[in-house]
Formats: C-alpha cells, sequence, structure tokens
C-alpha cells in the first residue's frame, strides 16, 4: 500500500497558450486534511480536474493511492464535489443516489451514508426542489458513496449557509477520524484556518507556501493592534505603524513594532479601550504570498 494518498510530481498544464499549473511537486499523506488556497487563476481547480484524470497534463506525473488518476477513479478510491457539480434532471435524491451507490462494489451503507451527509428526509424531493445547500449535501453523498479513501472539493461550502458550513465540516472532521484523505480548495480561508491540518498556498499554478496554517501565519511580520477611540483622532504617525484603518469607533492600527506603537498610544493619553493585538491572519498571509511583487 502507498505511503501517499496523492503524489504529483513536475505536474505542468496548459490551458492553450495560458500556463495555468507550472511545474508544480505535491504529496499528500494518507490520513491528511489539506487545503488549497491561492486567487482565481493560481491553479486550484486546474490540479484538482488533474488528479481526477479529467486533463492530460503537457508533463509531470500524478499519482492517486498509488495508481494513475482514471485507475484510481474507475476503481472507487476517489470522490469528488466539484465547484459547477451537476445533478440529473427529472429524478428523485434517493433515485440519483441508488443509481450511484450500484456502481461500486462495496458501497457505503445506505442508512450510514444518508446520516453522514445529512440528507435525511430529503431522498423522497426532487432535484430541481433542493436548495443551493441541499444540493451541495446531496453531492457530497455521492461523492462518498464508494467509500473512497481520498476525497476532493471544490469550494464545498460555497452555496452553504453559516449552519451548513458548520456542520459540512463537522462532518469532513468525521470522516477525516475515520482515515479519510480530504483535499479542498477553498476561498472561505476562516475555514481552512479551522479545519485544515495542512495548508498549500498557490500562486501562479506554483505552490509558494505549504505547511500549518500556524506557520504560514507566522511567516507575515507586523501585528495588529485594535481598540475604541473617539472620531478625529489620527494614528498614522504612532511609533511603528504603517497603515491604519477606521470603521465606526474601532481603530486597526498595522505595525511593526507592537511594544513601541502601545508604548506612545499610551504616553499619549489613548484610554485603549477595548484593546486587541493579533498576528497577521491567514488572509493576510495568503494576500502576502500571492500578491505579485510581495517578498516571499
Amino acid at each position: 500500500m502507498p505511503a501517499n494518498a496523492l503524489d504529483i510530481d513536475g505536474l505542468t498544464v496548459r490551458h492553450g497558450d495560458v500556463l495555468a499549473v507550472d511545474a508544480l511537486d505535491l504529496h499528500i499523506g494518507r490520513g491528511e486534511t489539506v487545503a488549497l488556497l491561492g486567487p482565481n487563476g493560481a491553479g486550484k481547480s486546474t490540479t484538482v480536474s488533474a488528479v481526477l484524470g479529467l486533463l492530460r497534463p503537457a508533463a509531470g506525473t500524478v499519482r492517486v493511492l498509488g495508481r494513475a488518476p482514471a485507475d484510481a477513479v474507475r476503481a472507487g478510491g476517489v470522490g469528488a464535489m466539484l465547484q459547477h457539480g451537476g445533478l440529473p434532471g427529472e429524478a428523485r435524491v434517493g433515485e440519483v443516489l441508488h443509481l450511484v451507490r450500484r456502481s461500486y462494489a462495496d458501497p457505503w451503507p445506505l442508512d450510514d451514508l444518508v446520516a453522514t451527509a445529512g440528507i435525511a428526509g430529503l431522498l423522497g424531493r426532487d432535484v430541481e426542489a433542493l436548495s443551493g445547500g441541499q444540493r451541495q449535501r446531496v453531492l457530497l453523498a455521492l461523492a462518498l458513496a464508494g467509500q473512497p479513501p481520498l476525497l476532493l472539493l471544490d469550494e464545498p461550502t460555497s452555496a452553504m449557509d453559516v449552519e451548513g458550513r458548520r456542520a459540512f465540516w463537522a462532518t469532513m472532521r468525521e470522516l477525516a477520524a475515520r482515515g479519510t484523505t480530504v483535499v479542498f480548495a477553498t476561498h472561505h480561508l476562516e475555514e481552512a484556518d479551522a479545519v485544515a491540518d495542512r495548508v498549500v498556498v498557490l500562486a501562479g499554478g506554483r505552490v509558494v507556501a505549504d505547511g500549518p496554517s500556524a506557520g504560514i501565519r507566522s511567516a507575515v511580520a507586523g501585528r495588529t493592534v485594535r481598540f475604541t477611540a473617539p472620531d478625529g483622532a489620527a494614528f498614522d504617525r504612532v511609533p511603528g505603524v504603517v497603515g491604519a484603518d477606521r470603521l465606526g469607533g474601532t481603530v486597526a492600527l498595522a505595525t511593526t513594532d507592537v511594544e513601541a506603537t502601545l508604548r506612545a498610544l499610551l504616553a499619549g493619553g489613548v484610554p485603549l479601550t477595548d484593546l486587541e493585538v493579533r498576528g497577521a491572519s491567514l488572509e493576510d498571509a495568503v494576500l502576502s504570498l500571492t500578491t505579485p511583487g510581495a517578498t516571499r
């Protein structure tokens, strides 16, 4: 049994004259939960498509559970929720699920699958009558129908409300606890920060950062000092401050020297009500890593 769920070496993909993925190397162990982050056009969806065998790379190799992508998919080793995934029309949810489960030699037991995907009560509903969030839950059930050891998700919570997103990621944690490898691409960075064991940041079709979320965040210098202040007060010339924003009565100061900034504010008699000091967020880090001309 291969040690890794996914091995990508030198993957290069072109869409016409556009270089979508540029000699990308990525290795993901079994049981990991990995977030693929980056701006539009970074290569996330193209990489997922290559792993599923949906396109022919210009160069490089992809091995999924030790097999070629198409072989791994045919063997039921991979489940996928794609950003633009569809469901057949003029059918009920239970009928579609039954059809997909029949294609696998050892499908996920129906009752457990329905409970895990959170689609109890939807089996008799017409596909056209599903809300956006319900549709995503049904797509998850179809992706899990063959009990795949590797699950690929492309913007899986894009149509879900806050409650639905929380329930979805609770399900992902349960799957990871069972040993499923979960790889997901998302623009919801707070989800990646909360859920992923590992964050892989892509830009220009290449990996520009790879590691735990805390490590990615710590690579960005500076902190933010946030507090409540009266209108009219200016803080852009406070020592260490490189940026100042105000939203209502709340001031946020980006600083390279938090101690010097706080000393100056206290010496100036600023009350610092509701004071909060925090390091860079994952969003700050990803923006820093993927903005053209950023230092990395």
